[in-house]
């Protein structure tokens, strides 16, 4: 299949030149947004459309609810790619996928790494790229995305620089009321079960004890031993979690499973990997971090309403 998809690659190349050569300042055309952005993640796109305004045009690769781990690049990447002025990726193995995505698209637009900005947590020994999971990071993210646009259209400092600030206002409150609701629960209930390694950053900033995860890894492309499975169920039972947390861009088929022989809850599909579709609660990402606090401090304390973001 990845040879497949190779050869699709290369073949659909001379069409992503050629709208390369076609578009008007690496992908303005008259009457359009001063930039064009391409965004690999639907987080990423969310954080880039809060700093862009109306002043540019985001386009996000990635779909509400798919896994980037699986993800496999289409032709139509490669045109978008091509086009735009500035290309935001998440960074680490998480959107990887993206090289061969530039190689072919021969773009000469300006490539932001984020989670290069960023104090990364280590986990099997490399470094974990979910840094979305703690809302400071998103801040730091905020501001690199805002030069990055300011770089690509100059002319817009003012509104990228005025639209970073608001939302970075915003994300500080949210920090702050996800920090209240976890020290309103008590430390020894605040032990996480979920499906792969996703929210590190997010159990580090808000004191949550990550127990174990049904895919031991930091990726969903990994697959959990009969062995790890039986000592998952132990460990839960160990440490007395009443709740196991599913993923929303990952089959819940093992969680299920799991969470019966340990005696334990099935919780809400958590938003880790990807935003929710338009109309759902994790639509955007501070969404996505309203609900998933909501849903963790009701299966740790089994009291639904127990914050109020």
């Amino acid at each position: 299949m990845r040879s497949r998809w190779i050869v699709t690659l290369l073949a659909a190349a001379l069409s992503a030149a050629s709208l390369a050569a076609c578009g008007a300042g690496g992908g303005d055309a008259p009457g359009s947004a001063h930039a064009t952005v391409v965004a690999t993640t639907t987080q990423v796109a969310d954080l880039a459309r809060a700093v862009a305004g109306d002043r540019a045009d985001v386009r996000q690769i990635l779909q509400p609810n798919s896994d980037p781990h699986e993800y496999e690049p289409r032709p139509s990447d490669v045109g978008e790619v091509a086009g735009a002025g500035v290309v935001l990726r998440s960074g680490g193995d998480l959107d990887a996928w993206l090289d061969g995505v530039l190689r072919n698209a021969g773009s000469d637009a300006r490539i932001v790494t984020l989670i290069d900005a960023m104090t990364t947590r280590r986990g099997e020994g490399e470094a974990d790229p979910h840094w979305w999971q703690n809302p400071r990071n998103a801040i730091v993210a905020v501001r690199e995305i805002r030069d990055a646009l300011i770089s690509a259209d100059p002319g817009g400092h003012a509104a990228y620089t005025a639209n970073a600030a608001a939302y970075a206002a915003r994300l500080r409150g949210l920090d702050r009321a996800i920090a209240s609701c976890m020290r309103a629960i008590p430390t020894a209930k605040r032990k996480l079960v979920t499906d792969h390694d996703a929210l590190g950053y997010y159990a580090d900033r808000y004191g949550i004890e990550v127990v174990g995860t049904v895919i031991p890894a930091l990726s969903t492309q990994a697959q959990a031993s009969a062995g790890a499975v039986a000592r998952l169920v132990r460990t839960i039972r160990a440490a007395g979690v009443s709740t196991i947390f599913p993923e929303s861009s990952v089959n819940a088929k093992l969680t299920r499973a799991i969470a019966r022989d340990a005696g334990a809850t099935v919780g809400p599909a958590l938003y880790a990997d990807a935003l929710g579709p338009q109309g759902s609660a994790g639509e955007t990402y501070i969404g996505s971090l309203r609900f998933n606090t909501r849903a963790l401090a009701a299966g740790f304390t089994g009291a639904a309403g127990r914050c109020q973001l």
